[in-house]
């Protein structure tokens, strides 16, 4: 009889342990990449839930403010995971994974606006997750510039470093007749 109730209190105290520590959706994300493609799935089966599990505590704090600030549901703040790479009908396209101690950035197309988004990740719990509260706090450390800045700057370089120079655009005067606006005259120094 004593070790039934033994037993008893032995399964009733496993069952607490291992209820109370369930602390949301179990993520795997082993690597940036992985994790960006879990905020993708959790993302379109609108699970609100799995999308804050792939987002650090800085991240949640940051979307209720968001939320409180715009006066909007957290539901409705979380939708697109906080990217607008989510939007694309499949999985788009990532590269350039790059990691520094527990930072890391991936690269994601962007097919609404044709370009590349820098996402920043941070390992939090043993897990890499979205970490755009971290950005927003200035608390995340960049593990280095990515591909898509590298490649604008190479072509900044490519073309002289030189920045296209405009001509004043012509301005109206009181009847309405178009005066060109002439370039300034070089300054004298010559009265000093």
């Amino acid at each position: 009889m004593r070790n039934i109730i033994s037993l008893a209190i032995l399964f009733v105290v496993i069952s607490m342990i291992v209820a109370c520590s369930d602390n949301g959706p179990n993520i795997q994300s082993g690597s940036p990449m992985e994790a960006y493609q879990n905020l993708y799935k959790a993302v379109k089966s609108k699970n609100t839930d799995m999308i804050k599990a792939n987002m650090t505590k800085a991240t949640q704090g940051f979307v209720s403010g968001a939320a409180k600030q715009n006066a909007k549901p957290e539901s409705e703040v979380y939708a697109n995971g906080l990217t607008a790479t989510t939007m694309s009908d499949k999985l788009p396209e990532m590269r350039d994974e790059r990691i520094k101690d527990n930072f890391a950035n991936v690269e994601v197309w962007n097919s609404r606006d044709k370009k590349w988004e820098d996402l920043p990740f941070v390992k939090e719990d043993g897990q890499w997750k979205l970490a755009i509260g971290e950005l927003f706090a200035n608390t995340f450390r960049s593990p280095g510039p990515g591909r898509a800045k590298k490649e604008s700057e190479a072509a900044n370089v490519m073309n002289g470093n030189s920045m296209i120079q405009i001509d004043p655009k012509p301005q109206s005067n009181a009847d309405n007749t178009m005066v060109e606006v002439p370039p300034a005259a070089p300054m004298n120094n010559s009265n000093k």
